[in-house]
């Protein structure tokens, strides 16, 4: 029988599948659908200090194998998650990541040090987000903007710090090596792909922003090889996700070095499809005599 446990930072998950930011909601929304407490963690909406409405307008839009989103970081802010959303989560039987972003770098210290007496066990920073004070280039596509917010944020945050990585970044080796060096305990990739649409009947693009956020399987490839980058560049513990909707799909990462995985978008087409990849990583183990992911972790490096 498969050992689907993780040791991810010193506390042990479940098991390798996470249900990702902004296509889980808070984890509660899933739990008569499937067993929470099976899955190595949920990572809940993306949240900043202060609530936000999020974007007007069209906010998702199908394309083929993939989902465009604008949804402008809708959620209720830091101090609304941990008084409400949290103790629901808590309920789950799994790990809680808590990913949060920010507009600039003080959103983020204070969201991290209000997050930091509170039962969440993770905090997943979100460096996508455009830094206003500097003409809304967000702090993941330069490696100096990110290793500065990172640093800031090591300095006042007491739990295990994961950095989502922008596919954006202008070198994911360089990025995800800035962000070890700077404090991060771990790394998760990719946030989404840049992406537009235009709406042939009205003329014009699809959404208000004119470019969003593209996710789904059309991109796993290309998140796979910047997962395979980022194992490369870092001895930190990666967490790969990006278009993965079966078995196998995470299998790829996992061998590419990765120590979990995060499913998104997939969860939209099948609420159930986190336990369904669970059980085919197991059943996949099971056939090949695998007895733990460490066994494969990385086995597909040179």
């Amino acid at each position: 029988m498969a050992d689907l446990r993780v040791n991810f930072l010193g506390k042990t998950l479940n098991g390798p599948v996470i249900g990702a930011s902004g296509t889980f909601g808070y984890g509660v929304e899933y739990a008569d659908m499937i067993d929470c407490a099976r899955l190595g963690g949920v990572c809940s909406k993306g949240l900043t200090l202060h609530g936000k409405p999020g974007n007007e307008g069209e906010r998702l839009w199908e394309t083929p194998s993939g989902l465009i989103n604008s949804i402008g970081l809708q959620n209720p802010g830091v101090r609304h998650f941990i008084e409400n959303e949290l103790p629901d989560m808590q309920t789950l039987g799994t790990a809680i990541f808590a990913n949060l972003g920010g507009g600039c770098i003080e959103d983020y210290e204070e969201g991290v040090r209000l997050l930091n007496d509170t039962a969440v066990d993770f905090i997943e920073l979100n460096i996508s987000c455009p830094n206003v004070k500097h003409g809304g280039i967000a702090y993941g596509v330069k490696a100096e903007s990110a290793r500065e917010v990172v640093g800031r944020v090591r300095a006042v945050c007491r739990k295990p710090l994961v950095v989502k990585l922008s596919p954006n970044a202008e070198s994911i080796p360089d990025m995800a090596a800035a962000c070890a060096e700077a404090g991060a305990d771990a790394l998760s990739l990719v946030n989404t792909f840049q992406a537009m649409a235009i709406d042939l009947e009205k003329r014009r693009p699809v959404f208000n922003n004119v470019f969003a956020g593209l996710s789904g399987p059309a991109i796993r490839p290309i998140a796979l090889r910047m997962v395979w980058q980022a194992c490369g560049a870092v001895k930190i513990p990666v967490i790969g996700l990006g278009g993965i909707a079966t078995g196998r799909d995470a299998l790829e990462f996992i061998m590419a070095g990765a120590h979990a995985v995060q499913v998104g978008t997939a969860n939209f087409s099948d609420p159930t499809v986190c336990m369904k990849i669970t059980d085919e990583i197991a059943a996949w183990m099971d056939k090949n005599g695998v007895k733990t992911l460490d066994e494969i972790r990385g086995c597909a490096r040179p």
